[in-house]
């Protein structure tokens, strides 16, 4: 009999949780960013140029971003790692014990436990230790580069969305306009995660055109505010 092959949601979550961040971070701040600046009175060159800016440094903004803050990951589980070699090494009976009592509180009996602990860490000490004692595993680990490309590239393409509504459509409604769209796009964006993640569909819509409403209309708000009083 053939080995059986699934595929797991849990696989996705470093790229998911990247290009849905970058994404909808894309299409919130870059349709503020237009309906703030169309809101204040100025014309199409301005609120593009606005949102052109918007797109490069927030697509920058967001690889630097993930970058340092998934780096920060893989260093603290790389030195983990190191630690849990050298102890190895010069520890191996109390790490043999260690790893036993660990899935005797799962479950096992004391015997079996230490079988299983042997046989384990005969194939492969460090990988049964990390995956078992520091909860790090092969398709969880941090990934900096993956992260901040996946970022920047969803940023680009989540905002263009909301520039590309601010070319085409007259003036006199760019803000509703971009608004509207905007908020659609939300809708399916967390339409989307939520189904490629496994979760609740409409509650993920919900959730991500809930905050994009409400900074859009904070926005609107601020460059009215400002539109008048400059």
């Amino acid at each position: 009999m053939r080995p059986h092959s699934e595929t797991h949601r849990a696989e996705r979550i470093g790229w998911l949780r990247a290009a849905v961040l970058g994404a909808n971070d894309g299409i919130v701040s870059t349709a503020s960013l237009i309906v703030g600046v169309a809101a204040a009175g100025t014309g199409r060159s301005a609120v593009l140029v606005a949102g052109v800016a918007g797109l490069a440094a927030g697509a920058m903004s967001m690889a630097a971003g993930e970058y340092v803050s998934v780096s920060s990951q893989a260093d603290t589980e790389e030195a983990d790692l190191t630690r849990e070699r050298r102890e190895l090494a010069t520890e191996a009976p109390s790490e043999r014990a260690e790893l036993a009592g660990i899935y005797v509180a799962r479950g096992l009996a004391p015997d079996l436990a230490r079988q299983v602990a042997d046989q384990l860490m005969a194939h492969d000490a460090l990988g049964a230790h990390a995956r078992d004692e520091l909860g790090i595993s092969e398709i969880q680990r941090a990934r900096p580069v993956q992260a901040a490309l996946a970022s920047a590239a969803s940023f680009a393409v989540g905002a263009i969305m909301p520039l590309l509504v601010a070319v085409f459509v007259p003036v006199t409604v760019l803000a509703i306009s971009v608004t509207g769209t905007s908020l659609a796009f939300l809708a399916g964006l967390g339409w989307l995660a939520a189904k490629a993640g496994g979760a609740n569909a409409a509650a993920g819509a919900l959730r991500v055109t809930f905050w994009g409403a409400l900074a859009m209309a904070l926005t609107y708000g601020v460059g009215a505010l400002f539109g008048t009083v400059v």
